[in-house]
């Protein structure tokens, strides 16, 4: 066997326990979030808990980091890096996830949003790592946009970072309000309203 395909168990263990972990906060919500339920998915026992996170707020940071945050560098981050097209790319992005979206994707909302209306206000240590992945996800957008307009695919007079944040804000907005409806047709009907602002910052 190659060394690359070894995964030690220390390593299976705790991503067994990240995966449990991130769906239940996902179901319930961090504080809501019950240890012995994502024990039981993850068949471990309190002793393999604690031996890689010392407590609840350590394992939900890790899923933050380690599962949503690399979400936004799978999805959004890298995708956007590497396009030559970035106006393209930007609308590639959310075209692919109007198009995946179904009533089940959408029924517990967006997990990153979740835990920015749940957690920003009442724990610090979230806030501050929310607020890291959040600035993440925006400068991969400003990045391209401002490629954009170098590339002379944008408008000169278009303020990328507002513009940047104002899409977020819209991605988000899309995703609560088709949480509440439970409708993946809400998802893409305020997307199309949101494609439409990209198209109008183009020259």
């Amino acid at each position: 066997m190659e060394p690359a395909t070894l995964i030690r168990q220390p390593d299976v263990t705790r991503a067994r326990l990240l995966e449990a972990a991130f769906t239940e906060i996902h179901r319930n919500g961090y504080q809501a979030a019950s240890l012995a339920n994502i024990l039981a998915a993850a068949g471990l026992t309190k002793g393999a808990l604690y031996h890689h996170f010392t407590d609840k707020r350590a394992l939900g940071l890790a899923v933050l980091d380690e599962v949503i945050g690399a979400y936004i560098l799978h999805n959004f981050v890298t995708p956007l890096a590497n396009a030559k097209a970035p106006v393209a790319a930007l609308l590639r992005i959310l075209n692919e996830i109007g198009s995946s979206a179904c009533d089940a994707a959408i029924a517990l909302g967006c997990p990153f949003n979740n835990l920015m209306q749940e957690m920003s206000g009442v724990e610090p240590a979230f806030q501050a790592r929310l607020a890291h992945w959040l600035g993440v996800w925006q400068t991969a957008f400003v990045n391209a946009l401002q490629r954009a307009q170098d590339n002379g695919e944008i408008r000169a007079d278009v303020d990328c970072d507002a513009a940047a944040l104002f899409i977020i804000a819209g991605m988000e907005g899309c995703m609560s309000l088709a949480k509440n409806h439970q409708s993946a047709a809400t998802l893409r009907q305020c997307g199309s309203q949101l494609i439409m602002y990209i198209n109008l910052l183009k020259v």
